[in-house]
């Protein structure tokens, strides 16, 4: 059974609500600095490093999916985050949209070797997601399922990466269907295919269990600047 969201943190309607999540989040991440936690190792690359090997520039966003664009409205779209966390939650696009809010810019790099720059994401960050949350100590990777069976994973550290985000909207305007509306992850340093459409539950896990196209050949963490496409088993 789902535990259900602690109200000084979920419902908006709350007294204090939001006040109680910015100093939840606040005390949550000044923590996280002191230990370190989620450091990648990754160095920012100037602007003529911008473009990863074997990918080029597009202007439009290309349509990729697996042959199915489920239709979840608003009204009956629901996101589940559990496993091993200390504060498992359900929202509904009410409670969703309440959160603290983040907007971000950042490069799309897809497998398929397009490459699209500046885009602007509006949603949840997933750094005040976990800081909800609150993973335990031996949760090590995330598992993100859609609501058109499709699924990734992803090492904790990557999912909690500064640009990463949880985005209703794209450029200013509700994310269409085609292109993973109403909701869907966004992982900007990581090829596309990790930044999941359709989002609707996150399982956090000890140990790295392959998605869809993880099982089908492609590579298990999927960064562009090393070209990691497919695997080399």
């Amino acid at each position: 059974m789902t535990e259900e969201p602690s109200p000084s943190l979920s419902d908006p309607a709350a007294p204090g609500a939001a006040e109680a999540a910015e100093t939840k989040l606040t005390r949550t991440k000044q923590r996280w600095a002191k230990e370190g936690r989620f450091l990648t190792g990754r160095i920012s690359r100037p602007d003529a490093d911008r473009l990863p090997p074997g990918q080029h520039l597009v202007k439009d966003w290309p349509v990729l999916d697996l042959g199915t664009q489920p239709f979840v409205s608003p009204m009956s779209w629901r996101l589940d985050v559990d496993g091993l966390v200390e504060h498992p939650l359900s929202w509904d696009w009410t409670t969703f949209r309440a959160q603290p809010q983040t907007h971000e810019v950042s490069d799309i790099h897809c497998v398929t070797t397009w490459s699209r720059y500046d885009n602007g994401w509006d949603g949840v960050a997933t750094r005040d997601l976990l800081a909800m949350v609150e993973p335990m100590p031996q949760a090590r990777f995330v598992l993100l399922y859609s609501y058109d069976g499709y699924t990734t994973n992803l090492p904790l550290e990557d999912f909690a990466a500064p640009e990463a985000i949880l985005a209703h909207s794209w450029q200013g305007e509700a994310l269409t269907r085609e292109h993973g509306g109403p909701m869907r992850l966004v992982v900007p340093h990581l090829y596309f295919w990790k930044s999941a459409k359709w989002l609707k539950r996150i399982e956090f896990l000890p140990a790295d269990t392959l998605g869809f196209w993880e099982e089908r050949g492609y590579h298990e963490r999927g960064d562009p600047w090393a070209e990691e496409r497919y695997s080399q088993d």
